[in-house]
């Protein structure tokens, strides 16, 4: 076998999300904004800031289900639209919801099964890892940050996909009901609401340096010039550059800084990483204590890992759907931490918080 390596998917902004007729919004759906598509089984409330007491809107939703569990696995991200909250770790919130194919009530004239609930297998439960290319696939606008190769990968997962639609059709019409009443809902609650788009997904080693990266070459150039470094002389981010890496500072000292630019700037366009126990990107210099501040799973008592983190280029969508000039979001880098064990009591109703932190963007002009 070919020895494992960690797998970083990169998101990107796929095209934005119309009125559901194409294609249902299910909890199979990732995309920014909108109202959460959560699974059936599961019980929603909307949470509130602790900082100002406002309603959380919804910025991230990800399906992700691990590899060799039953379960479907859904991750929702909220913060606080306020733009003096939203900067800050206690203004966000994660939100893991999961759970088996078995719970999901089938129409009975497609799949009757004798087998218990507790039996049953899954039927279509991704692996993030050996099948990152079905992650996203909704719109047929193409990514500059696609390869042609990725591009044709996603087309043909969509029709691969169109069938199950098809079927899930069948029995989405009460679903369809509720979330038509989730609506009115949010409306009548005042719930904030950022404006929806697809994700789409490629694996960092697929990006090619497209056509159209002058924009970011130029921020690349003002920013070298302005620190007095060669961002391209900082070494990878691999560990083989990491000696040469440290010997070349950029003039204010935030090497952190360089070496996050230099990793996304093929696709400066990235609004989300998602790499399950693999190592963040810091936009910043970490605590030195931050092994202490993610503390272990209060449900099993199992260590987190890292699982996700959204990016600066996220934050230029984050805009209300209804046009409300005062909801936005600020920050240069969400970090999120999830119980390495998955811990779910089969039956459970309510999702499990996980653990958020928040880097602020050192230079937010580069991303403007």
């Amino acid at each position: 076998m070919a020895e494992t390596h960690e797998v970083t998917l990169i998101g990107v902004c796929d095209g934005a999300i119309g009125d559901g007729k194409r294609y249902p919004l299910l909890y199979l759906t990732n995309k920014v904004g909108g109202l959460p598509d959560v699974l059936p089984v599961i019980s929603w409330q909307y949470p509130s800031c602790v900082l100002c007491n406002g309603i959380l809107a919804h910025v991230v939703q990800v399906y992700c289900p691990l590899e060799a569990s039953l379960y479907h696995r859904t991750l929702h991200l909220l913060a606080c639209p306020n733009p003096q909250c939203s900067s800050k770790s206690e203004s966000w919130k994660v939100l893991r919801s999961q759970c088996l194919e078995s719970e999901i009530k089938p129409s009975p004239e497609l799949s009757p099964s004798p087998h218990s609930p507790g039996t049953e297998a899954p039927i279509a439960a991704t692996d993030w890892c050996d099948g990152a290319d079905d992650w996203g696939m909704e719109d047929e606008e193409e990514s500059a940050c696609l390869s042609d190769t990725t591009q044709t990968q996603v087309k043909t997962t969509e029709a691969n996909l169109e069938p199950v639609m098809r079927t899930a059709e069948l029995d989405v019409s009460g679903r369809l009901r509720d979330l038509c009443l989730g609506e009115r809902e949010a409306i009548q609650l005042d719930i904030p609401t950022f404006s929806p788009f697809y994700v789409s997904v490629v694996e960092e080693t697929d990006l090619v340096e497209p056509a159209d990266l002058h924009h970011a070459q130029n921020l690349l150039k003002e920013y070298e010039r302005r620190e007095g470094v060669a961002v391209a002389e900082l070494g990878t981010c691999d560990g083989g550059g990491d000696e040469k890496y440290e010997k070349t500072r950029a003039r204010h000292g935030d090497a952190v800084f360089s070496r996050f630019m230099k990793k996304i700037s093929l696709c400066p366009v990235q609004i989300l990483r998602y790499c399950w126990n693999g190592s963040p990107l810091y936009i910043s210099e970490p605590p030195s204590n931050m092994a202490q501040m993610v503390p272990v799973c209060a449900r099993c008592g199992s260590s987190r890992t890292f699982e996700l983190q959204l990016m600066p280029a996220l934050v230029s969508l984050l805009r209300s759907k209804d046009c409300r000039s005062e909801m936005a979001g600020e920050f240069g880098t969400v970090l999120v931490y999830t119980c390495r064990n998955s811990c779910w009591t089969w039956g459970s109703t309510s999702p499990v918080e996980e653990l958020i932190f928040i880097q602020q963007d050192p230079d937010q002009k580069l991303f403007k």
